[in-house]
């Protein structure tokens, strides 16, 4: 009986990176099948679950796309960015 509590209590306290892999890689294929944002080269790491964006971009538009994009993907909690805007990039 306390070895089932401990084992419970273990398995919710732990956070499986596979699925952090499985994020970013629904992310960046997300990014890649977006109309605007498939052309630019974003970073992509993710950790329990929340997604950091990283990169230059040419607009904010371009950003606020990325963003709209990976927060569709199932299994992102949150998304962070460190994205930046060169016009030009």
């Amino acid at each position: 009986m306390l070895i089932s509590v401990l084992v419970a209590a273990c398995s919710t306290a732990t956070f499986d990176t596979r699925d952090d892999l499985t994020i970013s890689a629904h992310v960046k294929t997300a990014l890649l099948n977006e109309p605007g944002v498939a052309g630019l080269r974003l970073g992509v790491e993710t950790f329990q679950g929340v997604v950091t964006l990283s990169g230059t971009v040419p607009s904010a538009a371009d950003v606020d796309r990325a963003i709209a994009a990976a927060r569709k993907v199932r299994g992102v909690k949150d998304v962070k960015t460190a994205v930046k805007v060169q016009p030009g990039a």
